[in-house]
């Protein structure tokens, strides 16, 4: 069965990329450019790993994850922060929040995948 990756990202071109790139991998990748979409596609359907920007419209990353994680159907759920605010804090805040991973743009194309693949259980 193949493994499905939501992304919530709002950037076209990241968008692109990580589409094609997990794609090649094998992953069904799922895309929505708002929080409270991302978030309630997550609930409705989890898929196998989720990937968050911090800054998107409605609903912003850190509270995308606070709300998975209070959620039973959820609160397992492997999920990468993706986000050019890279400063300690925003590090610390996604760690505290129950992130599993944390990644700054610009990013390496390999790390991610291979975040991904790792917490989809293909390392």
């Amino acid at each position: 069965m193949t493994q499905r990756v939501l992304l919530a990202e709002d950037e076209p071109n990241i968008v692109e990329s990580l589409t094609f790139l997990l794609r090649r991998e094998g992953f069904e990748v799922e895309v929505h450019l708002n929080g409270a979409e991302a978030l309630s596609a997550a609930l409705a359907a989890p898929p196998d790993v989720v990937i968050l920007d911090v800054m998107l419209p409605q609903l912003d990353g850190f509270e995308i994850l606070r709300r998975l994680r209070s959620d039973t159907r959820s609160e397992n759920l492997p999920v990468i922060i993706l986000t050019a605010k890279g400063q300690r804090e925003d590090r610390e805040t996604a760690l505290v929040e129950g992130a599993d991973r944390f990644i700054t743009k610009p990013f390496s194309n390999a790390e991610l995948v291979d975040a991904v693949k790792g917490l989809a259980g293909r390392a």
